[in-house]
């Protein structure tokens, strides 16, 4: 079946390439200048050249790329648009000559808009939303409407995060801070030719700043005034040799409010012992009324050693430290449709409103639970360290790269983790290692043909614990650290995979090129989970390890995968770019850690693994530049279908987390970027970007969500599971129209101050955040506004500036669902819906920032 269905994805994708070789044919004989040649990894340039004018990479392919000369006036003044240089295709390429969609964001634009974070990334792009969930994977990532549930911390995001050349497969990286970058990239739709599993709906790539040749030590504070949060940096970026530099970076940051507010009252919390039959009475105090009072610490160091012009060196070693005030801060009642109040909080109106309903744990049991806080207090804790070794060495018609990592994340929570006063609380201690090594090899003969071929070995562990409290049990019989646990779960899974890809670029005329890849993943899942303690009282629902049948479950899982890439590329000018692609992409299967083992289930190894999800289809696109690189003008159009998607679901019948493969989507779409930047009016950049997309399920059979009646579509019963045909509804946050429009300019107040400011809009039409159709989770459509001024000095030695996000203060959520212990009788003309809870964004915010530079 590999092979068959191997086979036609290579005929396809060769059919595509022929039938668009045939539309430029006429251009074969031509005899206009071939298009700039790509600089290639290794180059020797300083980090100054990854920002090229549009007339240096139009020289001619005799002639030797070279770096514009360094002008006395600011670059963003000269007018004309800049030409970023990107890593896609891992090799160095314009961004206007890559036969890819990608949005890239510079170092001076991330700085100018203070785009620091995945979140603030997100919300400053169209079609890319990030949902930040409070446990499971720790975030659902979304781009063209494909993305994955957050509820698991199994499954891997359909959106990769990649940095510095590594993937990194964990939700919970949202809870890094991301500062002295280089550049972002926006990859869009499949990419696991060059990025391997888990890129199925795109990638975003960062990649951190590297020494310079220069001294460079930059000094930045600020003061963020709605949730009081003041931050600092410093960089100092120091050669130490004339072959060897260094980079130190470090960021610290503490916040004294917060950006919701927790209105919850004291609640009563009495327990039933198990062993004695007496009750036992316990209080609940509010959790602190401004959250997340988040704290932040982030260092990296950067060692780059270049002792000639073809060998490259660098380490990069870093490490991350996150603390807030509960992990689920920015949960809120979006909608009550029984009475407009929450079922469990009657004085809880549903109106989200950066307000959160949570408790602190009762403070009598928080002194032996596992993971709490001696005061009961609500927390997350994140820590991080990564270390990243890459070479890169250039011969003269071959370039060898190697990229080493290692990189450990540990997460710990305790939460009322059903956001609405309903007395259910859990804490949580998840590490996850990963070791990885990639090789590769690119040619650059003098020939119409070259290969790339590269490798990558990946080893990975996760481990996983969880206390959950509730139903108002306790046992005095047990240990101290289970008397009020209702049930513990402990998990792990050792990964491995093995993957080798290849490519050949053909130029098969001075103006096109053809390239064809493919990717070939071998990879196993060995994993256990177990539930150490149950509560003697709800051993009828949760299956303890003690139990003959299924007490343990395990999960040994083997995945193969060949994974083509077709891509025709036509240059007939120096100046516009028309491209195709067929694209295949792979995310692995695997097992859902974080879920339960019910002793309702009939199956519950079937509960916890899933199997990998997988996309195929094709982009069409056309890069411009024009008017002299004034204007540049981009349009693709796209066509993917997915297969198998991961989608998580609580089934409340039988009190278990089922990972479901979605039977298929299609994503299809039409996305229009431009910008503009007259010679006339030097130093004015008008950016925008317009996008159509329509994902919908094609065939997907799906578990109901609470309270859905058979009215409002649940009208099948499958395997005793109350079920729904989502076919032709609308996936998880995808809305049909989205846009930006910005504008910026940079002048001189004269010879020794300049201003610079930029007012950037984010449209979003409305859309559904449930996976499972919910129209109680419906986000109406939302413009969000964002703006800066900055003065400073004309040679950046000093600047201050004010920094504006979401100025209209909206509230929206990018993901949702029912609310636990809410909705009844699902499946009966009698159903009562659920309440519905939404993952809120940031309000808005306003930061004073002043910056210094030696």
């Amino acid at each position: 079946m590999v092979k068959t269905a191997l086979r036609m994805d290579l005929i396809y994708g060769t059919s595509i390439v022929a039938a668009m070789m045939a539309a430029p044919a006429a251009a074969y004989g031509q005899t206009s200048a071939a298009p700039a040649p790509e600089p290639q990894i290794g180059s020797a340039a300083s980090q100054a050249s990854h920002i090229l004018t549009a007339s240096v990479l139009a020289q001619s392919a005799t002639d030797t790329p070279q770096v514009p000369e360094t002008s006395s006036r600011d670059p963003a003044q000269a007018g004309g648009v800049q030409t970023i240089v990107v890593t896609a295709r891992r090799r160095e390429e314009s961004v206007q000559s890559i036969p890819v969609s990608v949005q890239a964001i510079t170092a001076e634009e991330i700085q100018q808009r203070d785009l620091t974070s995945l979140e603030k990334i997100a919300a400053a792009t169209p079609n890319f939303t990030i949902a930040r969930a409070s446990n499971g994977a720790g975030a659902q990532l979304t781009l063209r409407g494909i993305g994955s549930s957050a509820t698991s911390i199994g499954i891997e995001q359909s959106v990769a995060i990649v940095v510095d050349s590594v993937y990194y497969g964990q939700g919970r990286i949202i809870n890094e801070g991301f500062f002295d970058l280089a550049r972002v990239e926006v990859l869009k739709g499949p990419q696991s030719l060059f990025f391997g599993k888990n890129a199925t709906a795109g990638v975003i790539s960062l990649t951190t700043a590297d020494p310079g040749l220069d001294p460079e030590y930059i000094g930045r504070v600020g003061y963020e005034f709605a949730a009081e949060r003041a931050y600092a940096e410093a960089i100092v970026s120091q050669p130490l040799t004339d072959t060897l530099g260094v980079r130190v970076a470090v960021r610290g940051s503490r916040m004294w409010g917060g950006y919701y507010t927790n209105q919850q009252q004291t609640i009563s919390y009495p327990t039933l012992d198990v062993a004695t039959g007496n009750t036992n009475p316990h209080s609940a105090a509010p959790a602190a009324t401004d959250q997340p009072q988040e704290r932040e610490l982030i260092g990296r160091i950067t060692l780059k050693y270049e002792p000639d012009d073809r060998l490259t060196a660098r380490l990069k070693v870093s490490g991350s430290y996150n603390r807030t005030v509960g992990n689920g801060w920015n949960y809120a009642a979006i909608n009550c449709p029984t009475t407009g109040q929450t079922t469990n909080a009657p004085n809880y109106p549903c109106t989200g409103n950066f307000v959160t309903h949570q408790n602190d744990f009762p403070l009598d049991i928080a002194k032996d639970y596992p993971f709490a806080r001696d005061d009961g207090g609500l927390y997350n804790t994140y820590k991080s360290w990564a270390a990243t070794g890459s070479l890169d060495y250039a011969l003269d018609d071959v370039t060898i790269s190697s990229i080493t990592n290692y990189n450990w994340n540990n997460n710990k929570f305790a939460c009322d983790c059903d956001f609405l006063s309903a007395g259910v609380w859990a804490t949580e201690n998840a590490s996850y290692h990963a070791f990885s090594q990639e090789l590769r090899v690119l040619t650059d003969f003098d020939a119409p043909v070259n290969l790339m071929v590269g490798g990558l070995y990946q080893k990975t562990r996760r481990d996983f614990f969880q206390a959950v409290m509730f139903a108002n049990l306790e046992d005095s019989s047990a240990a101290p650290a289970n008397r009020y646990v209702a049930y513990s779960k402990q998990s792990r899974t050792d990964g491995e995979t093995l993957s080798g890809y290849g490519q050949l670029m053909w130029q098969i005329a001075p103006t096109l090129e053809a390239t064809g890849g493919v990717r070939y993943i071998h990879e196993t899942k060995d994993s256990n989970f177990t539930q150490p303690y149950v509560n003697a009282g709800l051993q009828g629902l949760f299956l303890p390890t003690s139990a003959a049948v299924n007490g343990t479950i395990f999960g040994d899982q083997t995945f193969n995968d060949w994974s083509p890439d077709f891509t025709l590329r036509w240059r007939p000018t120096d100046d516009v770019m028309l491209y195709g692609a067929y694209r295949v992409a792979y995310k692995s299967g695997g097992f859902s850690n974080s879920a339960i083992n019910s002793a309702l289930s009939p199956d519950p190894e079937g509960d916890l693994t899933f199997n990998p999800e997988k996309g195929k289809g094709y982009e069409i696109g056309i890069k411009s530049t024009l008017v002299d690189n004034q204007l540049q003008a981009n349009l693709t159009y796209y066509n993917y279908k997915y297969t198998d998607l991961q989608v998580d679901f609580f089934n409340s019948a039988i009190f278990a987390y089922i990972t479901y493969n979605a039977g298929s989507a299609r994503s299809e779409g039409v996305e229009l970027e431009l910008e503009y930047a007259p010679y006339s009016i030097p130093g004015l950049r008008l950016r925008g970007n317009l996008n159509y997309n329509k994902a919908r399920y094609e065939d997907f059979i799906a578990p109901c969500y609470g309270g859905q009646s058979i009215a409002a579509g649940c009208s099948l019963n499958i395997g005793g599971v109350p079920s729904q045909d989502l076919s032709g509804v609308a996936t998880a946050v995808a809305p049909k129209w989205t846009g930006t429009a910005g504008i910026a300019y940079e002048t001189e107040l004269s010879s020794n101050l300049k201003l610079g400011t930029n007012i950037d809009m984010r449209y979003s039409g409305s859309y559904i955040a449930s996976s499972f159709g919910d129209p109680g989770t419906t986000q109406s459509s939302y413009a969000v506004l964002d703006a800066g001024i900055r003065i400073g000095s004309a040679d950046d030695r000093w600047q201050l500036a004010l920094i504006g996000k979401n100025l209209t203060n909206k509230f929206y959520f990018t993901g949702g669902g029912t609310a636990p212990s809410t909705g009844s009788g699902t499946g009966t003309a009698a159903a009562v819906p659920g309440d519905n809870i939404g993952y809120g964004t940031f309000p808005r915010t306003v930061s004073l920032q002043g910056t210094v530079r030696f």
